[in-house]
């Protein structure tokens, strides 16, 4: 069993995730709304991979953030802390010291001073210039308008609000770290809700962010890379991050020297993303026709996709197999079969890549005695996971296929 020491130090053990807390303030009422709080995805990045904070009980760590410009406050309130004496010489975590290395400079400690700076947003105006605009309707909050900026560190107070936004990064995208801000060739989208409050003019509040590296491609075009897109919880489920990506693909779409558009690692949510905007894209190109789909992807379809929209070869055939499943009778034995034969076949391929460079290995190799030959898994195996990795990916698919038979987009 174990001490009354040995209790009492792990009952001072907190989840740094269940601690922190985070609010968009747009007036001071919001302060105390406990309605705003939305909660990190992550946090080992600033606590370790533990994600576990020592020394406090019933702690609340406040990492609060005016709506608009992002005037950040950090604070914390606790009911006990840990004493060097009772706990063994083991002190209490510096909590604010290690949140506070990551922030942004100019972190207010005290709640009036940071009250008393949100009238900041009353002029805020977001840097850069608006590229794409929109209205959504949310069943809460009635119609909501949204705009896009895209910005360069050259605009006027970008660079600062920029520190304190890419912030957000810490607890939502896992091994992210901030960018270079002097490379010029990184492109900045950032999202902002326009409303109205109860008194006054229009005001702007932050939704999230995308930042695109512009890579050279041979011999003279660009090749733009979709690096960190971040649409913050309280704006979630929404479409909005659908709506950033659209904008980005417009930013880009209508340059002759733009080759194409990549991601960098997607996320799963990210991608279902991205291949629904393609997917609405592609299917009103004469190449991603019905009659097309169900004979097959072709280099047409990767050629269109690529001038009309920079779609490359690889994410274009992943849009060929969404649409060919959109059209396809799945009620229809045959016609159904050949959509999943096509697909196997393509999932196939790494796997006999790997199987004819290892017999080529063999060959090479001479045999000695004694040794072990490592064969792949058996015929049947094969078979049984090539058909879960065909189900996951249908079923990837058919949400894609849903939202588009569901959406209005386009």
């Amino acid at each position: 069993m174990e001490d009354a020491t040995t209790a009492r130090l792990k009952s001072l053990i907190i989840s740094s995730n269940d601690a922190l807390e985070f609010k968009l303030i747009r007036n001071p009422h919001d302060v105390n709304d406990d309605k705003l709080i939305f909660k990190p995805e992550m946090s080992h990045q600033v606590f370790g991979d533990s994600e576990n904070i020592f020394g406090y009980r019933d702690l609340r760590i406040k990492l609060y953030y005016s709506a608009g410009c992002l005037e950040t406050y950090l604070g914390m309130t606790y009911s006990e802390k840990a004493d060097y004496m009772s706990c063994e010489g083991v002190e209490a975590d510096d909590v604010l010291s290690k949140i506070s290395a990551k922030l942004a400079p100019k972190v207010h400690s005290n709640m009036d001073s940071f009250i008393a700076a949100l009238k900041n947003d009353e002029s805020f105006v977001p840097p850069g210039t608006v590229i794409h605009s929109f209205s959504v309707k949310d069943k809460d909050k009635g119609v909501r308008h949204f705009e896009v900026y895209k910005a360069d560190m050259s605009c006027k107070g970008f660079k600062e609000y920029h520190e304190r936004l890419q912030t957000f990064l810490l607890w939502y995208i896992d091994a992210a770290s901030f960018i270079d801000i002097d490379d010029d060739q990184w492109h900045y989208f950032n999202i902002f809700e326009k409303y109205t409050p109860t008194v006054g003019s229009h005001r702007y509040a932050t939704v999230g962010f995308a930042t695109v590296y512009q890579y050279y491609a041979y011999p003279h075009h660009a090749r733009p890379r979709i690096a960190q897109v971040l649409v913050l919880p309280p704006f979630q489920g929404l479409g909005i991050g659908a709506q950033l990506l659209s904008a980005i693909y417009r930013a880009y779409i209508g340059r002759t020297d733009v080759k194409d558009i990549t991601v960098e690692d997607p996320s799963i949510s990210f991608q279902r993303v991205r291949d629904f905007i393609d997917a609405q894209h592609c299917k009103t190109l004469e190449s991603f026709s019905k009659s097309n789909l169900l004979q097959g992807f072709n280099k047409n379809m990767a050629i269109e996709a690529s001038v009309r929209f920079k779609i490359n070869k690889k994410q274009a055939r992943r849009v060929y197999e969404i649409l060919r499943l959109r059209v396809t009778d799945v009620s229809d034995k045959q016609e159904y079969q050949q959509y999943r034969l096509d697909i196997k076949r393509r999932l196939n391929v790494p796997y006999q890549r790997e199987q004819k460079n290892f017999k080529k290995l063999q060959r090479a190799l001479k045999p000695m005695e004694g040794s072990t030959v490592i064969d792949g898994p058996a015929p049947e195996q094969r078979m049984q996971i090539l058909e879960k990795q065909y189900r996951l990916l249908e079923e990837d698919y058919k949400k894609v296929i849903d939202r588009i038979e569901t959406s209005d987009w386009l």
